[in-house]
């Protein structure tokens, strides 16, 4: 199989936050300057090394990836690579690059710049991924399986065939590699830049240099992230704006606050109780991203009361999740018993029913298990919100306040952003947790491989069931798709049995821009190139 990729493509997803101080008025009324309301701050902007939406979205104004997405839709286009081919067997992918582009410091982007990057977030040995330093690189894994030299890497190497040649040989065939090799995560990003920074590459201080639209000027750890155009991008034309400003503004009150008075000219994952307050401003649009997420609870077994699979059952049949999304997402959501959202509903099992709601039965269930008189048990709450949970602490204490009446005792918990996720994959993890994933390709594969499959289930206390594992490593080998239908229902079975990451809600995440910004076209990915959004 061949693809070219002959449309010129969009950037990849990015971000920015707040300008510098600006005591003669607000960024925003500059026309040349975008500022945008970010909910939380980047936790890193080195490509490869991230795990949350919040830095992909800076990360890919500053970044560029093999491909990127046709606008609103999972469909691939050409970025860095222009033309993409598998070998006969499946194993081997050729990606052809683009010629004459340059990273942010000057130095050629080639063959051997992506070789550098791939080497350093899959080769544990490879001296430019600092292990030594703490990183993790954990996404790889989750994606492809294992590090270099792992019975479970699903690569096998990497050749730099010339300049704007670069092959990947597979242990086995991968039909969505090409869309997972290029998701939010993985931008490129230059040697000479990683080599000069070494281990503290991408920090707060410290550079982030790629072939992007925009480039890394400034980073005020819990204030702004402040991007300039790259006078040298190779999208003729782009970027129209001069600087991109990223301002952390936690609150969504807020956020909606400083859009309507102008200071910030775009926001996200506002609350969708705010709907009625933007439609009633003439200054102000309402956006909304496709919906290709799912935002879930996770029970971890490590923890010996939800070891039992009638216990994570029960607390399942506990909570009242339509009530719940009826709550808080006020008609921007929906709730089923699938990890994968509607949009997959083809890789779905049809004949499973929702959850159950049922309180009495839950405490009988409870009582079967050896649990009559309850348990104690902490749930963990991101402390932002998010495209997933825009409330996520009253979504907790409502949650909490069912699991009660059951006999479950619980703690409520939350801690800053970088902490709550690095946090939960410490030995032996929270008890429970609320998280959401936004789809980064439009594959089943990247909701359950990241989540149920091999290294993926650290955060629930290495959680194993080697049906899932066996049935997941099926589906990426295989290229008939009512093989996969087939090989994704039966996943979808044991997970509802399973109970260990709770489907809550796939939500149609709430936007607003002023009216006088054009070109922002949300993705469902979660984040989308900046590089063609202009104020009028």
């Amino acid at each position: 199989m061949t693809v070219t990729l002959s449309n010129c493509g969009t950037a990849p997803p990015q971000t920015a936050a707040n300008p510098a101080a600006n005591p003669g008025g607000s960024p925003a009324a500059d026309a040349s300057t975008l500022v945008f309301g970010s909910v939380g701050d980047p936790v890193t902007l080195e490509s490869g090394n991230v795990t949350d939406g919040y830095s992909i979205v800076v990360q890919q104004q500053i970044y560029d990836r093999l491909l990127d997405a046709q606008p609103r839709t999972t469909e691939l286009a050409p970025a860095l690579a222009t033309e993409y081919s598998a070998s006969p067997d499946g194993r081997t992918w050729t990606f052809k690059l683009r010629e004459g582009v340059t990273f942010h410091d000057g130095t050629p982007f080639n063959a051997e710049a992506v070789r550098a990057n791939v080497n350093r977030w899959w080769d544990e040995q490879d001296l430019l991924g600092f292990r030594d330093a703490g990183k993790t690189f954990e996404t790889w894994v989750s994606l492809f399986g294992g590090f270099k030299g792992s019975p479970d890497s699903l690569l096998q190497d990497l050749k730099v065939v010339d300049d704007t040649t670069l092959q990947f040989v597979l242990k086995e065939p991968f039909a969505a590699f090409p869309a997972a090799i290029a998701s939010g995560y993985f931008g490129i990003a230059s040697p000479n830049a990683i080599k000069a920074a070494g281990a503290d590459y991408g920090i707060a201080g410290s550079p982030a240099v790629g072939t992007g639209p925009f480039q890394l000027k400034e980073w005020r750890t819990g204030d702004r992230v402040v991007l300039e155009k790259n006078p040298n991008y190779w999208q003729a034309g782009l970027p129209k704006a001069n600087q991109v400003v990223f301002r952390t503004i936690k609150e969504a009150s807020s956020r909606l606050a400083e859009l309507r008075a102008g200071t910030i000219d775009f926001s996200e994952n506002l609350s969708p109780q705010q709907r009625q307050e933007i439609q009633s401003d003439p200054n102000l649009k309402e956006l909304r991203r496709p919906s290709f997420n799912t935002g879930y609870l996770a029970l971890n077994p490590s923890y010996e009361p939800l070891a039992k699979k009638e216990v994570r059952q029960a607390i399942a049949m506990a909570i009242d999740r339509k009530q719940l999304v009826e709550a808080f997402w006020s008609g921007l959501a929906t709730t089923d018993a699938h990890f994968t959202p509607p949009s997959m509903r083809e890789f779905q099992d049809a004949s499973l029913g929702d959850y159950e709601y049922n309180p009495d039965k839950a405490k009988k269930m409870l009582a079967d298990a050896g649990y009559a008189n309850g348990f104690d048990l902490e749930l963990w709450y991101p402390a932002i919100n998010g495209a997933s949970f825009p409330n996520p602490k009253p979504t907790a204490e409502a949650m909490a306040a069912e699991l009660s009446s059951i006999g479950i005792r619980v703690q409520l918990n939350t801690k800053d952003w970088a902490g709550y996720l690095a946090d939960r994959l410490k030995s032996p993890g929270y008890q429970a947790f609320l998280l959401g994933w936004t789809g980064d390709y439009g594959d089943p594969d990247n909701f359950l491989y990241p989540h149920f499959g091999k290294g993926s289930t650290t955060d629930i206390g290495n959680w194993k069931n080697d049906r899932v594992f066996s049935l997941l490593s099926q589906a990426r080998t295989t290229a008939n798709t009512a093989d996969r239908v087939k090989l994704y229902a039966e996943v979808d079975r044991i997970l509802f049995e399973e109970a260990v990451r709770l489907p809550i809600v796939h939500s149609e995440p709430l936007l607003a821009q002023r009216s006088n910004l054009v070109g922002w076209t949300p993705s469902p990915f979660g984040s989308e190139s900046w590089a063609a959004i202009t104020k009028q």
